[in-house]
């Protein structure tokens, strides 16, 4: 797994009931900004009004099985395992957004130097998974990270920032990436109130 993302492809099933990986290296691919997502004034209101929190690492397995529990998934039972692998080997994290308490959406994705392949996210709430990107933007710009790979780009993620870049231009900003250090856990996610504070600055 870990010796194909840093070649720039990555894998996905057909469903979650076909036990087959397909490798995928698409000609253009999704990149999000590390730091500066824009958040629009609704989700910057929404964050101001309180309840939210991030949390990093809590319930890996939970946001995995969220992103997986819908009816159409890319994630089948071996993906699920090599991500746990991954994640009890300290290369894949997930960011859990909960608001009042309850688990309101989260991301998870694989890291490797200061790259972070994002692999898939979702939304329990009203902008949960929104809360998910924005956070997680954040905390890779204060962690060292230089890449946010997307893998595709949506017209969701392309309002909060994302775009797409050429398969040349990604094989060249990843084997910078890869040639850095950075520690997804070298710190604490902001408070929603700093984070309010950041992005107000930024959008």
């Amino acid at each position: 797994m870990l010796a194909g993302y840093a070649r720039g492809i990555f894998p996905m099933a057909e469903s979650a009931v076909d036990p087959r990986l397909y490798w995928f290296d698409p000609p253009r691919r999704g990149v999000l900004p590390v730091g500066g997502i824009h958040a629009s004034r609704s989700l910057r209101r929404d964050l101001r009004r309180g309840g939210w929190s991030a949390h990093l690492d809590g319930n890996f397995e939970q946001v995995v099985d969220a992103c997986a529990a819908r009816p159409e998934t890319w994630i089948n039972a071996p993906l699920r395992a090599l991500y746990s692998d991954l994640h009890r080997q300290g290369h894949a994290a997930a960011i859990e957004i909960r608001h009042d308490g309850q688990f309101a959406g989260g991301l998870f994705g694989v890291t490797a130097g200061a790259a972070f392949f994002g692999e898939s996210m979702v939304s329990a709430r009203t902008n949960g998974s929104k809360m998910a990107l924005i956070w997680l933007s954040s905390h890779l710009r204060r962690c060292g990270f230089t890449l946010f790979d997307a893998q595709f780009i949506t017209p969701h993620l392309a309002r909060m920032g994302g775009r797409e870049i050429s398969r040349l231009d990604y094989r060249r900003r990843l084997t910078q990436a890869l040639a850095l250090k950075a520690d997804i856990h070298a710190q604490r996610p902001l408070s929603a109130d700093q984070l309010w504070q950041e992005i107000t600055q930024t959008s």
